[in-house]
């Protein structure tokens, strides 16, 4: 189930609606294009995901590799074998109803110089969810 808090409220927003028209093929959109959309046009990721949402076109290619957790046969990110001290202590001191957000995952990529999907796959490893999404997917 899609994040209620995204169909909130409807979006009139036509360059939005013409970017997400030009990067959509067959009904869907990437992770990276969306943000990209959000960045050049300086839409809140959550305004884009409700844009999405009324034009019917589906986020895919998670860059946190976990878009499809409803469907573990979706989820492309692995469990880190091993996670350093150091960052397991960040990931959980950042954790909100025991749950990381998609935005302080990128953030702590970030600090860290490592790719997100790295940070993803050390909370994989330490049994701790990703949500909600930036977007608002989960």
């Amino acid at each position: 189930m899609k994040n209620p808090d995204r169909k909130s409220e409807l979006v009139n927003k036509p360059a939005l609606e013409e970017a997400i028209a030009h990067f959509a093929k067959e009904g869907k959109i990437s992770c990276a294009e969306a943000m990209q959309i959000a960045g050049e046009l300086g839409e809140s990721r959550l305004t884009v995901g409700r844009m999405l949402d009324q034009l019917g076109i589906h986020l895919g290619k998670c860059q946190l590799g976990i878009l499809g957790c409803i469907h573990p046969e979706n989820k492309i990110v692995q469990a880190a074998p091993t996670v350093p001290p150091e960052m397991a202590a960040e990931i959980r001191q950042a954790l909100q109803n025991g749950c990381l957000s998609c935005a302080m995952a990128w953030h702590i990529a970030g600090e860290r110089n490592i790719p997100p999907m790295d940070v993803s796959a050390a909370c994989e490893c330490l049994e701790i969810r990703i949500k909600p999404c930036q977007f608002g997917i989960f």
